[in-house]
């Protein structure tokens, strides 16, 4: 069953990267570069991530059990980053200079849950779980307008500042505020309102995954051999992260989608914020960017083994 499972993630994971390639040659080919991809980002981040959300919540009817489940994915979320925070301030206490630290700790603790995770668990949990996923996204935001803004400010005269407003108005938080109760309440929603929805949601796979193979396409692989490190992020984020939560939530009782779901945030490779916090707090946005494109290369072999052990025991 276990290797059954693998195989079928590993296609789902295939497929994402099969479109990463394509992104890939594109970069290559100055079809689609890595400056217009990045452009790009915020389509994705501000409208088409929000849309797949919402979208979710559409398209799932509504019963106790699920709903009960989406808070508790909610408080899996909430458990899976300060877990994720705990370890990184530990491995990257000592023996690392503050400004590269701060790049490990953030790339160790903050995974791709909107661009990788929402993808892989709609491949994998279908609609349910992309509910899930949503959750995760939710503190996701929490932490890192907080605990991620914190991270880059270290080692700076100056003191952390985060604005409070970040927390709730932002895309992730605005799509689950309007999709809640939409899913709650399940009103008759016309299809003038829903067909645009699931049309800009269905950009979210394609773009999300060729905007990151240009970001592949423009590393240096070399950086792995003068940076070790790097193979530590991969190892925390990719491994003993979700090992850790797949542990837990079955200690929980947890099962099913739900469990799926979750490990499928838990296990996704570093998160594309890495390089645009970098940047935005004057860090070293070169070496993020590094990071970001290695443990993800590293993520094509790790998240099927993650996927197929939370579907094998759940």
């Amino acid at each position: 069953m276990f290797l059954q499972n693998v195989g079928i993630a590993a296609r789902q994971v295939l497929i994402l990267y099969l479109i990463v390639a394509v992104g890939f040659l594109a970069d290559k080919c100055k079809v689609f570069t890595e400056p217009t991809a990045r452009r790009c980002t915020d389509l994705v981040f501000y409208i088409v991530t929000p849309a797949k959300i919402l979208e979710s919540f559409f398209n799932l009817a509504y019963s106790p059990e699920t709903a009960k489940r989406l808070f508790i994915a909610l408080g899996c979320g909430f458990v899976l980053h300060a877990v994720a925070a705990l370890i990184s301030a530990v491995a990257f206490r000592y023996k690392c200079p503050a400004e590269r630290a701060c790049i490990f700790k953030y790339a160790s603790t903050y995974g791709n849950c909107g661009y990788m995770g929402l993808p892989l668990t709609e491949a994998v949990a279908g609609e349910e779980g992309v509910i899930y996923c949503s959750a995760v996204i939710i503190t996701f935001q929490v932490f890192t307008f907080t605990h991620g803004v914190y991270l880059m400010n270290m080692g700076k005269p100056e003191a952390a500042k985060f604005d409070p407003k970040k927390l709730v108005l932002n895309p992730g938080v605005l799509a689950v505020a309007v999709g809640l109760p939409i899913y709650l309440l399940s009103p008759a929603l016309p299809q003038v309102v829903t067909a645009p929805v699931s049309y800009i949601a269905a950009l979210n796979t394609p773009l999300a995954m060729l905007i990151f193979g240009t970001f592949i396409a423009n590393t240096d692989f070399k950086s792995i051999f003068r940076e070790p490190r790097m193979l530590e992020v991969g190892l925390i984020k990719l491994f003993l992260l979700p090992a850790i939560m797949l542990a837990g939530m079955r200690l929980c009782g947890l099962t099913g989608t739900l469990l799926t779901a979750i490990i499928v945030t838990a296990s996704a490779p570093s998160a594309n914020n890495t390089v645009m916090f970098a940047a935005k707090f004057d860090r070293d946005a070169g070496l993020a960017s590094q990071v970001v494109a290695i443990v993800s290369i590293l993520s094509i072999l790790t998240m099927p083994l993650m996927i197929a052990a939370a579907q094998s025991v759940g």
